[in-house]
């Protein structure tokens, strides 16, 4: 730990050194960002407190929907993989959280996890959708247990890819990154909230991926850019200095619907331990580990992790016969299925 702290000072004594006028980077315009990074699905929504949320809709309407949902700092983009495959067969929804992606920025006090959920809630309520799986990776993931705890009437399915929400040990905070140690320090983020963090980011998706052939300089510059956003530092360094909603056993326990937990076995930020904590707290949770994974298996093992998600959304589908008032338009087996199963 005191290694830890002596690193982050020595940072920031080099940051002065340096020039901090040198250093630093001003915003860039909505209008810029949204030119690079829409996608050829980009949709806006403006929600009742005047929020504008970046989201996609795709796939067949009438089909079982999946919300995916991103972790820190990152954005929608991180799901394409995922989108492009599982959207020929269900109505797909992703988006990018307040303060993150090309979703504009809430007041700073306002980038909370209870915020993020209610935010899922209207864009989901205001596109008709009722009933739907909500997935979520690291501090979304964080995010859609909690939403499954907040709105259970409208939750079929979670999946869990690497979520948070675990407490902290020693251990785990002195085997973070540097960036999530650095930017723990209130002087630290006084210091660097407007400044270049190019590098610092690199660190940081190198300490996500095992395999480095992910961490190009393309992926890095829709980091650091799409940070820059106006109001978007403002958010990432609240969330850093904000209290945490944090997971029990007892809190977790009342979540009922079926429950996909999926890991990289070497997750450098949020450790594969935290996968069981998580199975032994949902009661009926289905476990999936990836070997040679880091902490975004929907990236770097996107092909196997998109049939796990197939197969979990059968099982949910299947669950849902179960409840009149539910009509699910799953694979198009389904029907056969049953007819043999009755037989």
């Amino acid at each position: 730990m005191l290694r830890r702290t002596l690193a982050v000072i020595l940072t920031i004594v080099a940051v002065l050194a340096a020039g901090w006028l040198a250093l630093r980077r001003a915003d860039i315009p909505y209008d810029t960002l949204e030119t690079i990074y829409s996608t050829p699905d980009t949709q806006f929504m403006t929600l009742d407190d005047g929020l504008k949320v970046h989201y996609t809709d795709t796939g067949p309407k009438d089909r079982s929907a999946l919300v995916l949902v991103h972790g820190f700092s990152s954005s929608l983009h991180t799901w394409e993989a995922w989108k492009t495959s599982l959207e020929v067969d269900y109505r797909v929804i992703t988006l990018d959280l307040p303060g993150h992606g090309l979703t504009r920025a809430d007041d700073p006090v306002q980038p909370t996890i209870e915020r993020f959920a209610s935010v899922v809630h209207e864009v989901t309520q205001d596109l008709g959708v009722d009933r739907f799986t909500i997935a979520g990776n690291s501090m979304g993931g964080n995010t859609a247990w909690s939403y499954a705890l907040a709105y259970p009437e409208t939750v079929e399915g979670l999946i869990l890819v690497d979520a948070s929400g675990w407490p902290e040990t020693d251990e785990d905070n002195e085997n973070s990154p540097f960036i999530f140690t650095l930017l723990a320090n209130p002087l630290a983020r006084a210091v660097m909230k407007d400044l270049d963090m190019t590098s610092l980011t690199r660190s940081g998706l190198e300490d996500s991926y095992t395999d480095q052939s992910f961490v190009t300089d393309e992926l890095v510059e829709r980091y650091v850019a799409l940070s820059r956003a106006p109001g978007h530092r403002e958010t990432l360094l609240g969330i850093m200095a904000g209290d945490r909603v944090e997971a029990s056993a007892e809190k977790l326990s009342a979540i009922t619907v079926p429950t996909l937990i999926m890991w990289g076995r070497d997750d450098n930020l949020i450790p594969v331990s935290s996968a069981q904590k998580f199975a032994d707290a949902i009661p009926g949770s289905t476990q999936v580990i990836y070997d040679g994974v880091g902490h975004l298996p929907q990236e770097e093992e996107a092909e196997q992790s998109i049939e796990d998600v197939r197969a979990f959304m059968l099982e949910v589908e299947w669950s849902a016969l179960d409840e009149e008032e539910i009509i699910p338009a799953g694979d198009p087996r389904m029907d056969a299925n049953r007819g043999d199963g009755e037989n």
